[in-house]
């Protein structure tokens, strides 16, 4: 089979096919490092951490390149706002940090680098200067400093997002001051009086700071290539972010990139997230209600181009379908203990049916269908003490979870049960205990009793050559 991905920029279903065989090379649009992570970031940053553990699998040798935009005008407000102003840069580490440690809870890996945008200013000068002497982008006359693309000069421009300029609203990421045209777009910002001289670097065109747009086109170009195989990003960046990305990398004669890809976004209660509705859901409160794994479950289950609607209650439920999987594989586990099937099925790989949803534009609701099923085929034939194709159901499980990054076994999720479940495990461990006492003691009724509420409380006990080991009921 071969993966087909949804070109945002085509606006249809592609064969994928990489510019390198075997390689592929992914830009991802990481975060201006502003404020605390929410709910969309870690979304968006799943979806290409699952595209990229996909190409793995599949085994294509990744580069993935994802930014911190570390320099804008939203990080040097919000460290004003917090009185720090002239150390901005603190603030965005800070904020950096908070990202970094969410990503790791939530097991997405490390980019292959993950370049800020500080670190390459004079790349981005290069650029400029280029566009410049083309004559699509100039420097404002009134002295200011500010130097913007002119999106006249490009006839392509509106082609990501299949929008005519002649109906473009005024690009609002930049002062209009020196603007020939309303729809043109910063490359550079001269220094206002109020900000802080260390938020400015040295130019021919005055002192100042590169545009956001032009960050992303430079640091992609200098890790990837002038033409590399995907851009990825929330879809709330593909204008005029994209969109300017796309027009400002071509205007300098670069192919770029070859498939768009942009993930949906997140809702709350029915209503899109942002700060102006006060709805915003962040990192540390998600943590808070479930564990790690549930909530890289509950990220990833809904199709990446789909919205998400986020409710406590869809946390609960990644919460029971996470503790079906890890239930079963310690089942499986303990009864293959000691048999000739205890080996059986560690080499499997993941069913057909799972490759086919996963090649299928990333189709994680289709390949977690793929995945439950044979977590209820494999209890069954534990049911039915078919232990060959149980230890082969256990394989094939295993496989799976690797690639979605959800295995209970990964060392990563030690720590992930949390005092509630601590808490849970001594309470029922204690009345195991009790139960194992009657039943020593031919205290039938009491034993009976003890099991009798605990499934009334929906857990599960099973009695084994390895003592007697509790789950929740499915």
């Amino acid at each position: 089979m071969t993966v087909r991905l949804y070109d945002s920029k085509a606006q249809t279903l592609r064969d994928f096919v990489p510019l390198t065989e075997g390689h592929v090379g992914m830009y991802v649009c990481g975060p201006t490092v502003q404020s605390s992570p929410h709910i969309g970031h870690l979304r968006s940053a799943l979806v290409y951490d699952l595209m990229r553990r996909w190409f793995t699998a599949r085994g294509d040798r990744v580069t993935f390149i994802r930014n911190v935009t570390d320099i804008d005008d939203k990080i040097l407000n919000a460290a004003a706002d917090e009185g720090i102003g002239d150390q901005w840069w603190s603030l965005a580490y800070r904020v950096e940090l908070e990202f970094t440690a969410a990503y790791n809870a939530l097991g997405i890996l490390p980019p292959t680098y993950e370049p800020r945008a500080t670190a390459s200013v004079q790349q981005m000068q290069e650029l400029i200067a280029r566009l410049i002497e083309a004559g699509h982008a100039y420097v404002a006359a009134d002295g200011s400093g500010d130097v913007y693309f002119d999106t006249a000069t490009w006839p392509a421009y509106g082609e990501l997002t299949r929008q005519s300029r002649d109906h473009m609203e005024a690009a609002a990421d930049a002062d209009p001051r020196g603007k020939r045209d309303p729809r043109d777009f910063a490359l550079w910002k001269g220094r206002k009086d109020t900000e802080p001289a260390s938020a400015g670097w040295d130019a021919p065109w005055g002192h100042g700071r590169p545009g956001w747009h032009i960050e992303c086109s430079a640091m992609a170009a200098r890790y990837l290539g002038t033409e590399f195989d995907i851009h990825g990003g929330g879809l709330d960046l593909r204008f005029p972010h994209h969109e300017n990305e796309l027009a400002q990398s071509g205007a300098d004669g670069q192919r770029f990139a070859r498939y768009w890809v942009h993930n949906g976004l997140v809702n709350v209660g029915g209503q899109k997230m942002s700060k102006s509705l006060g709805n915003s859901v962040y990192a540390d409160e998600l943590l808070e209600l479930a564990s790690p794994l549930a909530v890289r479950y509950y990220l990833g289950q809904a199709h990446y181009r789909s919205t998400l609607d986020y409710s406590p209650e869809a946390l609960a439920e990644a919460e029971a379908a996470v503790d079906r999987i890890r239930t079963f594989l310690a089942r499986v586990d303990r009864r293959l203990a000691g048999t000739r099937h205890a080996e059986t099925g560690t080499d499997a790989t993941w069913p057909a049916a799972f490759a086919e949803a996963m090649d299928d534009d990333l189709g994680v609701p289709q390949s977690l269908a793929v995945l439950h099923e044979t977590v209820r085929a494999g209890n069954q034939a534990l049911d039915d003490e078919d232990l060959p194709v149980a230890a082969e159901r256990r394989g094939q499980v295993h496989a799976m979870v690797r690639v979605l990054g959800i295995d209970p076994a990964d060392p990563a999720w030690a720590t992930d049960a949390g005092p509630a479940a601590s808490a849970l495990d001594a309470l029922v461990t204690r009345l195991i205990d009790d139960r194992r006492a009657a039943r020593d003691a031919k205290d039938w009724a009491t034993a009976d009793r003890i099991r009798a509420e605990l499934a009334g409380a929906g857990i599960t006990i099973e009695d084994s050559q390895t003592g007697t080991h509790w789950s929740l009921t499915s």
